[in-house]
C-alpha cells in the first residue's frame, strides 16, 4: 500500500467513525471517547492499539469545542 492510499484509506476511516460520533454519542461521552483514543494513541506502538487513534480522537474532542464555542458565541451577541 503506497502512502497516499494509506492516507486516503484512514481519512475516509476518520470521516466514517466521525460521522457515527456525531450522531449517536452525547456531546459529554464524545469527548471522553476522544480522550481515551488520545490515551491509547500514545502507546501505539502496541498491538491493537495504534497511532490512527490520535487524530481520530482530537476529532471527536473538536466537534465538542466547536458546540461550546458556538453557544458562548450566541450568549455573547456576537454569531459568526
Amino acid at each position: 500500500m503506497s502512502g497516499k492510499e494509506g492516507r486516503a484509506g484512514l481519512r475516509a476511516r476518520i470521516d466514517q467513525v466521525s460521522r457515527w460520533a456525531r450522531s449517536r454519542l452525547p456531546p459529554g461521552a464524545r469527548s471522553l471517547v476522544g480522550i481515551l483514543l488520545l490515551l491509547g494513541g500514545l502507546v501505539g506502538f502496541l498491538p491493537v492499539v495504534g497511532f490512527w487513534m490520535i487524530p481520530l480522537g482530537l476529532v471527536l474532542i473538536w466537534f465538542d469545542i466547536a458546540a461550546l464555542m458556538r453557544g458562548l458565541r450566541r450568549r455573547r451577541g456576537g454569531v459568526r
